[in-house]
């Protein structure tokens, strides 16, 4: 359905004395995307996932430019054919409810999505309804502004306004921090059931645990590029390939609860080789000659020249 290939984005910005100066938040990205398959983005602030799905969405700022290839469903995303599927056939579930129009009742927000999506206004009311109780959302919370709902309702209609599009592909932002436990659970099954219609999901996370309960695969990201992309079973396994996807496992409480030393380097001053070199215990010389390729080891996708060990 998706298939990103060698993605850089890069940013003009203007420094002291109105001297301009590049800055690469992406670099050479890969993902790819199946029908029915949940994609979980998981990896520190600052690694570029956000900015992964504002590049499909082709929402990027005007300062930004973008090599590599991005296709879907087998068709190059121009910035033309992104207007033309965004909200459509490409839907976002944004990370806040202050998305929500705090004027306007949920119910009418959620039916303007499916008139907006070529339904009548009779249908897309039927649709509505049909959604919220599939969602567990009463009658009467159609009539309810954002502001009278719980986090976990209002997490609900914002799934909800990605079903009325009917969207081939959605991307689920961060759409669970300071949720309660239980509502996380929900969130993530609600994402599960529309993966199991046929679409594809990218869930974008911090939470790994978050991650494991719902995906098929798990893309790690690394100072704005791929480090691993591996399979769910791959991380109880112990068939982790990246020493950084090591650590972040072994980080988890249930885990060594170790934490990773040192800090992402920063889009200003990015290593020549590897970007995790500086951090890494496996790291050589030839680390830090150039930036190590894409590899197919062991049924996963991993960026490191020491990744058999």
């Amino acid at each position: 359905m998706l298939t990103i290939s060698n993605l850089s984005v890069t940013f003009t910005q203007y420094d002291q004395g109105l001297r301009r100066k590049q800055l690469t938040v992406i670099t050479d990205l890969d993902l790819t995307v199946q029908p029915g398959e949940v994609v979980a983005v998981v990896g520190a602030s600052g690694s570029g996932k956000s900015l992964l799905a504002h590049a499909i969405l082709g929402i990027l700022p005007d300062n930004a430019q973008v090599s590599g290839t991005m296709e879907f469903h087998g068709e190059r995303l121009t910035p033309k054919r992104c207007k033309a599927l965004r909200g459509k056939d490409i839907a976002l579930i944004p990370q806040s409810i202050g998305y929500l129009d705090p004027l306007m009742t949920v119910g009418r927000q959620v039916q303007r999505v499916g008139q907006l999506n070529g339904l009548s206004a009779p249908a897309a009311r039927r649709l509505r309804d049909r959604t919220f109780t599939r969602y567990d959302l009463p009658p009467t919370a159609s009539r309810h502004y954002p502001f009278q709902l719980s986090g976990g309702m209002a997490r609900r209609v914002l799934v909800s306004t990605a079903v009325m599009t009917q969207a081939h592909l959605l991307i689920a932002d961060e759409p669970t921090p300071g949720l309660h436990p239980d509502v996380v659970t929900e969130t993530l099954n609600h994402l599960r059931e529309l993966a199991q219609e046929g679409r594809g999901v990218i869930l974008i996370t911090h939470d790994i645990e978050a991650a494991l309960q719902v995906a098929d695969r798990v893309a790690v990201f690394y100072a704005g590029t791929t480090v691993e992309i591996a399979d769910v079973q791959d991380f109880a396994g112990g068939n982790l390939r990246h020493p950084y996807t090591q650590a972040l496992w072994r980080s988890l409480p249930q885990n060594d609860f170790v934490p990773v030393p040192g800090n992402q380097p920063s889009p200003e001053n990015l290593p020549r080789g590897c970007l995790y070199g500086d951090r890494c215990s496996w790291v050589t010389e030839a680390c830090r000659e150039a930036r190590p390729p894409s590899q197919f080891i062991r049924q996963g996708w991993v960026r490191c020249i020491h990744a058999e060990r």
